[in-house]
């Protein structure tokens, strides 16, 4: 079993507990054993076999063993008891948002309602309502909250689509017959969520191809399979699809299924005009000779454009600007000198100062700015005076050990309900890199949600507000602002918007970071990194700026650490 099959089943665990108000201490247990399990960078398979499973933290003897039993049958015993007292529907009643494990339990114990299904037909009947505490408004937010399960089991977020696609290209990558794997789709695109995934091989054997990817161990059912084109279901039901071509065609088919479909659409108007004609093999004459078909920069220079990255294919004007030699130098991921939005073990991520640090100096960062939450959001262990000093005090003793990466310190503030910043003057002027959030109160007013964040940046210790739109994958959508005063605020008191790049969030999105941008606005790109090995979210982060059209001089964090604690003080 893969380390998110094992940790989902503790999740379920603690899940379950919580439907039936069992001890909050065990059920933070769980969830800390599957956000641990969910982080490692090894196998749980290898780390059993070398008998270290206790050292992972958060795991003592009772859940080692319940990882173990996971391990070698699939589930455990303890699973199964709960699964008997509240079904597996209920967990599904629970991804809804805005349903808790309290109303969860009312919902089945008055209702028996046990599966989506369920639940929306007695949303629909208006039988919740005959409830104690749900009014008309929790029953529109039930059916808002449906909508969005539905929309992501539907689509994948990009961390799940590139694990998978990774694994497919390496796997295929073994096989002498298989050459220049590509993904192309959505994914290569870096949509920040995508259906199924798409990849290209070019092959002088498509059935030897075939064959060796239609018995790939992650392979669950094979879907369907021809001459050119297989598909198949991963175990944990993802879409697969594979198409094999001849090398020669190979640029041409890797740009048709590319997509975008609109920017397709129109490179084919632009071939007409020029009385050409495009497709998956080629670009052709009237009289039907192939004047360009090996690489996708050959099919663009035949039709008079500049190459087009992959992010940038989506009819936003992108054939325009190529046409007319306007495109944008687009940021690449090796400009990105450091990130600015980490948490430590000191509120509520999981490794330490040294750990997340020097994974950030690993990845060749010039610095790296830890900023764990601050007092009032107790859900998340916010920092009071004296466990800030005693982080500053470890930060120190880390950094004089730490050589060739600056570890700045930082802070992820609450703005509150009123737009009030955490911490007084004496504390915020200590930090290297304040940044601000909104983490509650996401149902008020556009009109108050937006005062709140003009507010912040009118705080002159304020450099950064995080994930400005406080959108959640698959938990909520993007809350009401008003966008274009919140740009107005930022440019005018030098207050960088964050580009968040966690797959979960990745906000603000491409349209907005463009947006953000023509609008004079400075965007910071940051992982949100709750474990060392999130800070490899950098990738997402820049794919949506590169979508957003976002050059190196846009970016904040493309700055050397003087340039950058000079260029943020307001």
């Amino acid at each position: 079993m893969t380390n998110s099959e094992v940790a989902g089943i503790l999740r379920d665990i603690a899940r379950l507990l919580e439907v039936k108000e069992d001890n909050p201490f065990r059920i933070r247990a769980y969830l800390r054993a599957a956000q641990n399990v969910e982080g490692l960078a090894q196998g749980l398979d290898g780390v059993l076999s070398e008998g270290r499973l206790r050292e992972i933290p958060g795991i003592g003897k009772d859940l080692a063993e319940k990882i173990e039993e996971i391990l070698s049958t699939g589930t455990c015993r303890y699973y199964k008891e709960l699964l008997k007292e509240i079904p597996q529907g209920v967990l599904d009643v629970l991804e809804v948002p805005s349903v808790g494990p309290k109303t969860a339990k009312l919902f089945f114990e008055r209702l028996g309602i046990d599966s989506l299904k369920s639940l929306e037909q007695a949303a629909r009947a208006g039988r919740l309502k005959e409830l104690p505490g749900v009014r008309q408004k929790t029953v529109e937010n039930i059916l808002k909250g449906l909508d969005l399960v539905r929309q992501g089991k539907d689509r994948m977020d990009l961390l799940t689509a590139t694990s998978v696609a990774e694994g497919f290209v390496k796997a295929l990558e073994q096989f002498p017959q298989a050459r220049n794997i590509s993904v192309a789709g959505s994914l290569r695109r870096m949509k920040e969520t995508v259906r199924d995934i798409d990849i290209l091989v070019a092959s002088r054997d498509p059935e030897g191809v075939f064959t060796a990817f239609a018995g790939l161990p992650q392979v669950k059912t094979v879907l369907a399979r021809g001459k050119t084109k297989a598909s198949v279901l991963t175990r944990e039901d993802i879409q697969v699809d594979l198409r094999v071509l001849g090398a020669d065609a190979f640029g041409a088919a890797l740009l048709y299924f590319t997509g975008s479909k609109d920017h397709n659409i129109k490179l084919r108007q632009l071939a007409i005009k020029k009385k050409y004609k495009i497709n998956e093999y080629g670009l052709f004459d009237a009289r039907g000779r192939r004047l360009a078909c090996a690489t996708e920069a050959q099919m663009y220079q035949k039709l008079g454009l500049d190459y087009i990255a992959p992010e940038l294919r989506e009819d936003a004007g992108e054939v325009e600007a190529a046409g007319r030699h306007r495109l944008p130098c687009l940021l690449e991921r090796t400009a990105i000198k450091g990130d600015l939005h980490v948490h430590t073990d000191h509120s509520d991520g999981q490794d330490t100062v040294e750990v997340m640090a020097r994974r950030a100096a690993a990845l060749g960062y010039e610095y790296v700015c830890l900023t764990d939450h601050s007092v009032s959001l107790k859900v998340a262990n916010g920092l009071d005076r004296r466990r800030l000093e005693k982080k500053i005090r470890e930060i120190e003793r880390v950094q004089r050990r730490l050589k060739g990466t600056r570890i700045l310190l930082g802070s992820e503030v609450e703005i509150d309900s009123e737009g009030r910043i955490d911490y007084p003057v004496e504390i915020l002027r200590r930090f290297d890199v304040v940044v601000a959030a909104i983490h509650s109160g996401f149902k008020q007013s556009k009109s108050q949600l937006t005062r709140r964040l003009l507010k912040a940046c009118a705080n002159k210790h304020v450099h950064i507000i995080a994930h400005p739109t406080g959108r959640l994958w698959k938990t909520r959508d993007a809350y009401e602002l008003d966008l274009r005063e919140v740009f107005r605020a930022a440019r005018e008191t030098n207050t960088a918007l964050e580009i968040n790049a966690h797959p979960y969030r990745l906000d603000l999105c491409d349209t907005a970071a463009r947006q953000a941008k023509e609008s004079g606005v400075r965007l910071a790109i940051s992982t949100d990194s709750h474990a060392a090995d999130h800070l490899d979210y950098m990738r997402f982060g820049v794919g949506l700026a590169r979508r957003a059209w976002l050059k190196k001089e846009d970016v904040l964090n493309t700055l050397g650490t003087g340039e950058l604690l000079k260029t943020i003080k307001k």
